[in-house]
């Protein structure tokens, strides 16, 4: 599984599992984890950067049509995981 490393707000560095990306019009999307285990909690984020941005700036998904949707998405592609 893929790691990748984040910068928080204060600056912190943040490191997530990257367990799946999609693209759901025309959005970039993650579900991501922060351990390896598979009850480990998951967060879907969301590519927010703008064309000509230097870095991609991801936030966590917190609206819950959105959330839903992509969760559909995310379900099919993965036969084995339930995300509830």
């Amino acid at each position: 599984m893929e790691k990748i490393k984040f910068a928080g707000n204060d600056g912190d560095t943040i490191e997530f599992y990257v367990v799946e990306k999609t693209t759901l019009g025309g959005v970039d999307y993650m579900l991501v984890t922060e351990e390896e285990s598979e009850d480990a909690d998951a967060y879907v984020l969301k590519d927010v950067s703008k064309a000509g941005d230097a870095e991609g700036i991801y936030e966590i998904v917190e609206d819950e049509d959105e959330l839903n949707a992509v969760g559909q998405v995310f379900q099919a592609l993965l036969d084995d995981i339930d995300i509830e």
